[in-house]
């Protein structure tokens, strides 16, 4: 038997996970009307068993026009709770931490499923298009829809509808909420200059670029419990010339600690790309735990929690990130696709439990049997 970092507790606010693996908020683009249907209680359930200390839901639109996808999960409606509320029984069953992440896709919103495209839906089709809006009416490329520009007078409606969301997360069941502040969402967008073309309070300066980023923030830990972690997920650096840049990250990342959020889950990319790429000689470039740098930086320089994500596929390659105390815990993502019992397996592969012990047992008592008949 092996101790090992990845599978010791992880202590947030009044919320113990059992271990530092996270499973991604993923998009399924499988809702209805932004509802829970039977794929994301399968899906979830399949996550849950392999073992996670917590497995966050996708990305839940705040608003019915925040979603990206007609397939996006909503939190916009009180009518959304019930279904939520059993994806987090479900995790809760299997003694994994409920968590979900909430968003608003500005610019990136009313587009197709990524297997249909990933391009935006047509206004003047049947595709039940609808309008994007945006800090700046800046396209996210050539071909996409110029979104409108919001008015200062709307971002306290929007930054309202982050709060109710998260009052509704609560009363779901969830014990840890994520903000989307990456990948060109609308709170990324307001932070990146390449987007942030505004003349007021909320654009210009990189103070007032984070100002209705950090409203949000304010509004989601205010209406949490103060026993309830809150993280958030930036775009580390834009990856394009003139963009958001890392040193940006780690001055947002320590006003957010002012603000009480807990932990920085450090991605990348996005901004003016469909998915979460960069552009040209400055896009990062994409290999094994390629993002992992970032949280190692935003930990460092900002002294607040880090979750690291990107590419992080072996065990110990999971463990040697928090080891070296370059995050504080490492979220799995399409690995876990692949595999729903990923942690399972990387539990088995660390020597940390090699009597299946942390199996369900209607799994364990059969597998640890399993050598005897080889």
């Amino acid at each position: 038997m092996r101790d090992t970092k990845l599978f010791t507790p992880f202590k947030l606010r009044g919320v113990e996970l059992p271990n530092r693996v996270l499973i991604s908020p993923m998009s399924q683009y499988s809702a209805i009307d932004g509802l829970v249907q039977d794929w994301h209680r399968f899906h979830t359930a399949g996550l849950a068993r392999g073992g996670p200390g917590s497995a966050m839901i996708e990305v839940a639109a705040v608003t019915r026009d925040g979603r990206g996808t007609l397939g996006d999960l909503g939190i916009w409606s009180d009518e959304q709770i019930p279904g939520l509320a059993e994806l987090a029984r479900i995790m809760t069953t299997h003694g994994v931490v409920p968590s979900i992440q909430i968003g608003h896709a500005g610019r990136k919103a009313s587009t197709g499923r990524p297997w249909e495209g990933n391009r935006p839906l047509a206004l003047s089709s049947e595709d039940q298009a609808w309008e994007t809006t945006a800090p700046s009416s800046v396209p996210v490329q050539e071909g996409w829809p110029v979104p409108r520009e919001l008015e200062a007078s709307e971002l306290a409606g929007i930054g309202a509808s982050f709060r109710d969301a998260t009052v509704r997360a609560v009363s779901a069941g969830y014990r840890f909420v994520e903000i989307h502040a990456a990948h060109g969402y609308l709170l990324h967008s307001f932070l990146s200059p390449v987007t942030n073309k505004r003349q007021d309070e909320y654009g210009g300066s990189l103070e007032n670029r984070m100002r209705f980023p950090l409203q949000v923030a304010a509004a989601v830990r205010d209406a949490l419990p103060s026993d309830i972690p809150v993280s958030v997920r930036i775009s580390a650096v834009d990856g394009i010339e003139g963009g958001w840049q890392l040193s940006d990250s780690i001055l947002f990342s320590r006003e957010l600690k002012a603000l009480g959020v807990d932990l920085i889950d450090c991605s990348s990319g996005g901004i003016q790309a469909p998915a979460t790429a960069g552009q040209g000689p400055q896009a990062v470039k994409r290999g094994p735990g390629f993002q992992v740098p970032f949280a190692q930086a935003v930990k460092q320089e900002a002294g607040i929690g880090t979750i690291a994500v990107g590419l992080i596929v072996d065990p110990e390659q999971a463990e040697a990130i928090l080891v070296g105390d370059k995050a504080d815990l490492v979220a799995v993502g399409r690995e876990a696709l692949l595999n729903p019992n990923w942690p399972l397996h990387a539990r088995l592969a660390l020597q940390a439990d090699p009597e299946f012990l942390a199996w369900p047992e209607q799994y364990g008592w059969w597998l640890k049997r399993r050598p005897k008949v080889f």
